[in-house]
């Protein structure tokens, strides 16, 4: 059974209902959750385009074959089985891992106010 909403539509809900219930007790306190948000998904960013200029030639996509970089994506933008190099497989894995970390730690790091 295939669902009709969007994946963590149920989160969005919820975060959509404590940034209410902030406005309701704290309204003062909503610049301060928008500025955090915004700091978060900037670092987020940062991470990404630092493990891009980090890795350059180490892209998790450089280890797919060609053909098989636009087949994996339908029309909804879903991704489906993508294949790897044999060869390249763990590569690939790692390389996925790899950018995870850094985005991770970028976020992590603004996050904490570092």
């Amino acid at each position: 059974m295939k669902n009709k909403y969007p994946r963590m539509t149920d989160w969005l809900i919820f975060a959509i209902a404590l940034s209410v219930l902030i406005f309701a007790l704290a309204p003062n306190q909503i610049p301060v959750s928008l500025y955090k948000i915004n700091l978060i998904a900037l670092a987020g960013v940062v991470g990404y385009w630092l493990d891009r200029s980090l890795f350059p030639y180490a892209r998790p996509d450089s280890f797919m074959a060609e053909d098989e970089k636009d087949a994996g994506i339908d029309g909804g933008g879903l991704i489906f089985d993508l294949e790897c190099f044999v060869q390249n497989d763990l590569l690939f894995v790692a390389a996925q891992i790899r950018r995870a970390i850094i985005v991770a730690a970028a976020m992590i790091a603004v996050g904490l106010g570092a």
